[in-house]
């Protein structure tokens, strides 16, 4: 039987893979920001904290790259920590006056979303989860008093593109 290999990556990749286990080991993970285009707003997500700590990659869209980062190396520092994060349940002690919330990413969003993220995880064998965040009025993408195109520029992650894991006003925002 031959052996099989995956195809080698050109020099940019290389050194992207290079500085994403780099980070991973001096910091328990990596923080990749990627611009808002004609597809859709910013966003960022964590490489590195599955491999390190056994804990979901998260992804957050939408907020500002600094808050954004800011946000993920919170998260993954208390995860890391031993805290568990339950889909659906609010918490306010991230940011100041602000809630925010998770949900589990539909590995469809995978490649789209943590493309990076492949070049330590191969066949994007890892968790990931989307922390939420509501508008500064207080209101989620899914809910109906939403700013227009908000829900177009946080998108939820799941396959159906609402909450999956808990029902949005019964027992979840």
């Amino acid at each position: 039987m031959a052996d099989v290999s995956s195809p080698a990556l050109n020099p940019q990749e290389a050194n992207l893979r290079d500085w994403l286990f780099d980070q991973a080991e001096r910091h328990g993970h990596a923080v990749v920001t990627v611009p808002a285009d004609a597809e859709g707003a910013q966003y960022a997500f964590s490489v590195g904290a599955w491999r390190r700590f056994g804990v979901a990659e998260a992804v957050v869209i939408g907020l500002p790259p600094e808050m954004a980062e800011v946000l993920i190396r919170m998260y993954v520092t208390r995860a890391s920590q031993g805290e568990r994060f339950v889909p659906g349940k609010l918490y306010h002690d991230f940011f100041e006056g602000v809630p925010i919330t998770f949900e589990r990413v539909f590995k469809g969003f995978y490649p789209e979303f943590f493309g990076s993220a492949f070049l330590l995880y191969g066949k994007g064998d890892f968790a990931a989860v989307q922390l939420i965040i509501p508008t500064t009025d207080g209101h989620w993408p899914w809910n109906p008093n939403a700013p227009e195109g908000f829900a177009d520029w946080q998108l939820v992650l799941t396959e159906s593109g609402h909450p999956e894991s808990w029902t949005p006003g019964h027992n979840g925002p």
